[in-house]
């Protein structure tokens, strides 16, 4: 999924690959990732539109299509969900970093923990 996420998700793909029922693959998912297998593939699409709005000056809708959404107004409003502002807020927030940072801690550091935490207060 992670190679393959613009692609739609064929769970019952996925459940033969591993030689297991649909209900069990989703199951076991879950249990595994601690999110179920669409929220999974959301987060990475998410993870990967965020990326390509910082890095380039594409359209939204460019970078929409690009990660696997058809439809602009569901990629806006899920994206919405998990980062918790729209593409373009996004993008037009984003602070310039001075020097070089390692892709790897910019990924690390920006990516969202899990499905639904924007917009949720910290426990402290």
């Amino acid at each position: 999924m992670d190679r393959t996420y613009p692609r739609p998700l064929d769970i019952p793909a996925l459940a033969r690959i591993a030689c297991v029922s649909e209900a069990h693959f989703i199951r076991t998912f879950r249990a595994t990732f601690g999110e179920t297998p669409h929220r999974y593939l959301q987060r990475r699409r998410v993870e990967r539109s965020m990326w390509l709005l910082r890095e380039t000056d594409r359209a939204v809708t460019d970078i929409c299509i690009d990660v696997g959404y058809t439809s602009l107004g569901t990629f806006s409003r899920t994206f919405r969900g998990i980062v918790g502002q729209s593409p373009v807020a996004y993008r037009r927030n984003i602070t310039p970093v001075a020097g070089a940072v390692p892709t790897c801690f910019t990924m690390a550091w920006a990516r969202p923990s899990s499905f639904g935490e924007a917009g949720r207060p910290s426990a402290q």
